[in-house]
C-alpha cells in the first residue's frame, strides 16, 4: 500500500519554488495590490507573500476579491489581481470573473488547486475551475511545472491587456507551488498588431461629411482604450451631438455642449429621440447591447453605421456597418478628421430637445427625492468623485443624475448586472486612487449580498463612503412587477431588513440615518467629511420609480415617463 501524499512539501530552495516565483514575477510586473482569501490549496503562495512587496487585502468573501480587483483595474488602468484557493474559493470568484469578461476589464485571477496526482478522482476541494470558467475568460493557464510559472504570469498579464481586455485565469496545482525550478522560463511577447486601416478611416470620414444628422454613440471601449482625450477633441472639433451607454458615462463630461446623456432603457428622452432621427451613427467602442438599443429591429431606423472597435467580432454582430474600422480606438479616433460639417440645424435641434427634456428636481413632498440626492452628492464630491454603483434603481438614478466629469466617475456592473458589486468595487477604487472621493451607491438588496466587506474597509482603514438607499424592497423588480406583471409583487419585500446603522456600527463603521428631505444637505456633508469609512442610511418611498423607462421588447421611441 502506497503512502498518502503529504499535505505540504517543505521547500528545498525557497527562492525557486513555484510560489515564490509567482510572487517575484508579480512584483516585477509592477503589481502593488492583490485581493484574496487563503485556503489549503493556495497556502504555499500565502507563505511566499510574507515579506514581499505586495500589499494583500484580505476580503471576507472571494466574490469581494474579484469585484474589488475589477474596480481597481477600471480606475488604475492596470490589471486587477485576485486569488483564492481551490474548490469553493475558486467557484466564489466566478461571478466576478464573468463581470470582468462582460465589461472587458483586464484581470488576472490566480487559483490554487490540488496536486496534479490528485486531479481527477474528486479529491477534497478539487474542482475543474478551467472547465467551469472557459466561457468567461479570455484565456486560462494550468501550470504543470514550477519552471513555467514566470512565463505563465507574464503571458496572463499580456493577454489580459492586449487588444480587447478581459480576465485571465492561472490555476496552480499545489505540487507546482512547492516544487522547485532550476531554470525558470520567460515569456516571449508576440509582435505588435497591425496598425489602423487608413482606407476605412477615409471611408468613415466621407460618410460623416455626407450625413445631415450624425450622432456619436460612445461605449465603454473609449475608456478602456484610453481614448477619452481623442474623443473629446473629435466632438469639440466637429460639433457632432453625442450620446453614451451606461459604461461610456464620463467619456464626455456631463453638461458638455452637444452631450445628450445616456441612451437606452433608462436613458434621456433627448438621447433616444436623437438616435431615432439620426441618419448616421458613429459608434466608438460599443456593442449594441439590448439595454441600450431597445428593440433592435427598430433602433435608429434611418441611420447608417460607422463602427470603430478593437474586436472584429463586434463589428456587424448585431447591426450591419456601412464602414467598419477595426483597431485601436485611440489611434482610430485621432486619425478621423472629416473636415467642416454643415450640421447646424441638427445641432440646434438636439440642444433644444436636451433643454426641453432636462431633469427636474422640484418634486413635491417632504420625503427624500432620490434623483435630487444624487445630483447634490456628485456636485459636492467634486472633480475627484467616483460612484461605485451596485445594481438596481439606485444604479439608474446615479447614471441619470450624478455628474460624471471623467469615465472613472461611474463604476458599474454593466453587462452582467451583478448585485453585490458596489461595496467591494468601492474598496478597489479607493485603493487604486486614494485621493478620490469614492462613494458606494447601493440599494438595500444588493448591499446585503456583500455587506461583510464593511469589515475589510474597517480593517484597512479604506475610506469609502456608502450611500445606502433603502426602499425596503427589490425596487427595480418591484417596478417591473407593477408595470408589466399586474402588480403581482412576488418576493420583493425586504421590510424585515436589519437596522443598517446598527449593523455598520457593529463592524466599527460610522453610520447615521437620513429620512427627510431637509436632512439631505447636512447628511451629504457629514458623509463626505467623515474620516474613514462611513455609511449614510437613506430612507426613500418604497413606491418611487425610475423614469423614463423603455418597456422591455419595445423601441426606444416608446419611452414611458410615469405611471
Amino acid at each position: 500500500m502506497s503512502a498518502a501524499a503529504p499535505a505540504y512539501i517543505p521547500e528545498a530552495s525557497p527562492a525557486r519554488t513555484g510560489a515564490r516565483l509567482l510572487v517575484q514575477t508579480l512584483e516585477q510586473l509592477g503589481v502593488e495590490v492583490v485581493f484574496g482569501y487563503p485556503g489549503g490549496a493556495i497556502m504555499p503562495v500565502y507563505d511566499a507573500l510574507t515579506g514581499s512587496g505586495l500589499r494583500h487585502i484580505l476580503v471576507r468573501h472571494e466574490q469581494g476579491a474579484a469585484f474589488a480587483a475589477d474596480a481597481y483595474a477600471r480606475v488604475s488602468g492596470k490589471p486587477g489581481v485576485c486569488m483564492a484557493t481551490s474548490g469553493p474559493g475558486a467557484t466564489n470568484l466566478i461571478t466576478g470573473i464573468a463581470n470582468a469578461m462582460m465589461d472587458s476589464v483586464p484581470m488576472v485571477c490566480i487559483t490554487g488547486n490540488v496536486a496534479q496526482g490528485l486531479m481527477g478522482p474528486d479529491a477534497f476541494q478539487e474542482i475543474d475551475i478551467l472547465g467551469l470558467t472557459l466561457p468567461i475568460v479570455k484565456h486560462s493557464i494550468l501550470v504543470r511545472d514550477p519552471a513555467d510559472v514566470p512565463a505563465a504570469v507574464e503571458e496572463a498579464f499580456f493577454i489580459a491587456t492586449d487588444g480587447r481586455p478581459g480576465p485571465v485565469l492561472i490555476d496552480l496545482p499545489k505540487d507546482v507551488q512547492v516544487g522547485t525550478a532550476d531554470r525558470p522560463s520567460a515569456f516571449s511577447r508576440p509582435n505588435a498588431a497591425a496598425g489602423i486601416d487608413r482606407d476605412a478611416i477615409a471611408r468613415a470620414g466621407a460618410a460623416i461629411r455626407k450625413a445631415e444628422r450624425p450622432l456619436v454613440y460612445v461605449g465603454g471601449g473609449v475608456k478602456i482604450a484610453g481614448a477619452v482625450d481623442e474623443l473629446r477633441a473629435f466632438v469639440e472639433r466637429t460639433g457632432i451631438p453625442t450620446v453614451s451607454t451606461l459604461n461610456g458615462l464620463g467619456c464626455i463630461p456631463t453638461g458638455a455642449p452637444g452631450y445628450l446623456g445616456m441612451m437606452g432603457m433608462h436613458g434621456t428622452r433627448a438621447a433616444n429621440e436623437a438616435i431615432q432621427l439620426s441618419d448616421l451613427l458613429i459608434v466608438f467602442g460599443a456593442r449594441f447591447d439590448d439595454r441600450a438599443t431597445g428593440k433592435l429591429a427598430e433602433f435608429a431606423p434611418h441611420a447608417e453605421v460607422v463602427h470603430f472597435d478593437i474586436d472584429p467580432a463586434e463589428v456587424g454582430k448585431l447591426r450591419a456597418a456601412a464602414v467598419g474600422v477595426v483597431g485601436d480606438l485611440k489611434a482610430g479616433i485621432a486619425a478621423l478628421d472629416p473636415g467642416p460639417l454643415a450640421i447646424e440645424p441638427w445641432m440646434i435641434r438636439c440642444a433644444s430637445q436636451s433643454r426641453r427634456h432636462a431633469a427636474r428636481y422640484d418634486a413635491p413632498g417632504e420625503g427624500v427625492y432620490a434623483p435630487a440626492l444624487r445630483k447634490e452628492l456628485s456636485e459636492k464630491a467634486g472633480a475627484r468623485f467616483i460612484a461605485a454603483c451596485d445594481v438596481g434603481q439606485h444604479q439608474m438614478w446615479a447614471a441619470q443624475h450624478c455628474a460624471a466629469p471623467r469615465p472613472q466617475a461611474h463604476l458599474t456592473s454593466g453587462g452582467l448586472g451583478a448585485m453585490g458589486f458596489g461595496l467591494p468595487a468601492g474598496l478597489g477604487a479607493k485603493l487604486a486612487e486614494p485621493d478620490a472621493e469614492v462613494v458606494v451607491i447601493a440599494g438595500d438588496g444588493g448591499f446585503m449580498m456583500n455587506i461583510q466587506e464593511l469589515a475589510t474597509a474597517r480593517r484597512y482603514g479604506i475610506g469609502v463612503k456608502v450611500l445606502l438607499i433603502d426602499n425596503s424592497g427589490l425596487g427595480l423588480v418591484r417596478q417591473w412587477q407593477s408595470l408589466f406583471f399586474d402588480q403581482n409583487y412576488s418576493e420583493v419585500d425586504l421590510s424585515d431588513n436589519p437596522d443598517f446603522v446598527v449593523v455598520a456600527q457593529a463592524f466599527g463603521v460610522e453610520a447615521f440615518r437620513i429620512s427627510r428631505r431637509e436632512e439631505v444637505s447636512a447628511g451629504i456633508d457629514r458623509l463626505l467629511a467623515a474620516d474613514g469609512p462611513c455609511l449614510a442610511h437613506v430612507i426613500i418611498d418604497p413606491k418611487e420609480n425610475v423614469w423614463p423607462l423603455v418597456p422591455p421588447g419595445k423601441s426606444n421611441a416608446e419611452m414611458m415617463e410615469g405611471a
